[in-house]
């Protein structure tokens, strides 16, 4: 059940991508960042008042956001400073770079999930799971030499240094998810409200020193149906990927590789919607992409 799980939340994963080059082009980075995050909090904030004002039936719903002590506060607190991280870096990226190349970059996520579900968590892969992540990896080569031909140098362009460390974030806060979900038993909209919450704070404080303050930056910004769209659109990807993680045969490294099917979405219909360059020639590394996260899956099977 946790595989179809992880099959849903790529799926609105792929869709908030979309939504979010979107949001992103030409636009400022920063308070679409904001904007994606309060519009998800609205979304879990009845939950939240549910919780405390109706809590039986908000509990039967299977939506009951816990009273928590402030220890666990404190590594939900860490996990939004990771992912604020990785977004800051992630959309910056995503505005100066054609989405089918930010997107499958990003879709080297689950090799470094792979190296440390195994040295955090001791999951061991078998044969072919090693054979599929390394073509993943060589698939993300693909796409950086078809990125040269769009004037999309890997080794000078600064982007393409931003979305590698956006990823590699990424990947660490997945591993973290595994430590908050089954190590210290949260539950899943009670992590996504906290983790929303935290991370809304911390992006007021970046944005009172670099946004607020610049009159031409804040009149440069345009609001856009598709800030809210990308914050609702990750909820809901975030509520499947934790449930997921529930499960206790869940496997972090697998769950990682799952989700990349959302490139399906993001190159093919991304790139035409975009009009984006060499959306044929992408689709040989997609492939490999595509192939690597299915040896993944059915060799566990």
């Amino acid at each position: 059940m946790w595989m179809y799980l992880g099959l849903l939340a790529a799926l609105f994963l792929g869709l908030h991508n979309l939504c979010k080059k979107h949001a992103v082009q030409n636009n400022e980075v920063y308070p679409v960042l904001l904007g994606t995050l309060i519009s998800g909090l609205l979304v879990l904030l009845p939950f939240y008042l549910g919780s405390h004002f109706f809590p039986e039936a908000t509990l039967k719903a299977g939506f009951l956001i816990e009273d928590i002590p402030l220890q666990k506060h404190g590594f939900i607190f860490i996990k939004s400073m990771i992912m604020c991280g990785s977004w800051v870096l992630a959309y910056q990226a995503l505005k100066h770079l054609p989405i089918t190349i930010v997107t499958p970059i990003r879709s080297a996520g689950p090799f470094f999930t792979f190296i440390g579900a195994i040295f955090l968590y001791q999951e061991r892969p078998n044969f072919w799971q090693w054979i599929g992540f390394f073509l993943i990896i060589f698939s993300v080569y693909l796409y950086s030499q078809i990125g040269k031909k769009e004037g999309i140098i890997f080794k000078s362009n600064r982007w393409i240094y931003a979305i590698i460390g956006a990823t590699f974030l990424g990947a660490s806060s997945g591993l973290y998810d595994k430590f908050l979900i089954q190590k210290i038993s949260l539950n899943p909209q009670t992590l996504q409200f906290w983790f929303c919450f935290y991370c809304i704070l911390i992006l007021l404080f970046i944005l009172s020193f670099i946004w607020f303050p610049n009159a031409e930056k804040r009149k440069a910004f345009r609001w856009r149906w598709s800030i809210p769209a990308v914050g609702i659109l990750l909820q809901t990807a975030d509520y499947f990927y934790f449930k997921a993680l529930q499960d206790p045969e869940a496997l972090i490294m697998l769950l990682s590789a799952i989700k990349r099917s959302q490139l399906i979405i993001a190159v093919v219909i991304g790139g035409i919607l975009f009009k984006e360059q060499n959306k044929r020639k992408k689709l040989l590394p997609l492939a490999g992409i595509m192939i690597g996260v299915a040896l993944i899956l059915y060799s566990n099977s």
